[in-house]
């Protein structure tokens, strides 16, 4: 496949010659193409995999009311509650108290009434004294933190 992206590069290359202004050096302009011609082959290959997975007609019902409906025997499951409960676990608690405890006081306080106590945005940013965008970068820093954090604990 890399071989005919090359070819298929320089067959291009060829065919638009005359648009070749000299600005640049020819390696970076074959570069410059050969780059879209991956970016295209790989978009094309993620759009036919997905068309062929909506195309299955195992999946889908092909009469009545509910025609492109999900099969009965084919349709996603209900999600189990072991990953709730996995979530809500003491060992998973223990080690997100210990990771909060970790964040600068400012976050910590942002991410626990925010997330955990589910105050709205505008109480968050009263009673912290910050603006709406500055509790949004808060939150997202924390969060990435907190995700290292238990990703290295738990």
């Amino acid at each position: 496949m890399a071989e005919d992206l090359v070819q298929d590069t320089f067959f291009s290359a060829l065919k638009s010659l005359s648009g070749f202004q000299g600005k640049s050096h020819e390696k970076t302009w074959l570069t410059a193409i050969l780059k879209r011609k991956i970016i295209d082959f790989y978009r094309k290959k993620s759009t036919s995999n997905e068309v062929s997975l909506v195309d299955s007609d195992d999946h889908f019902t092909n009469d009545g009311m509910m025609k492109g409906g999900w099969a009965k025997e084919k349709a996603p499951k209900k999600w189990s509650s072991e990953a709730h409960d996995a979530m809500e676990s003491a060992e998973f608690m223990s080690i997100l108290q210990k990771c909060i405890s970790h964040l600068p006081q400012k976050w910590a306080s942002c991410f626990i009434l925010s997330t955990v106590e589910e105050m709205e945005s505008k109480e968050v940013c009263k009673e912290l004294d910050i603006t709406a965008s500055n509790m949004w970068v808060i939150l997202h820093r924390a969060r990435l933190q907190l995700r290292d954090c238990i990703e290295k604990g738990w």
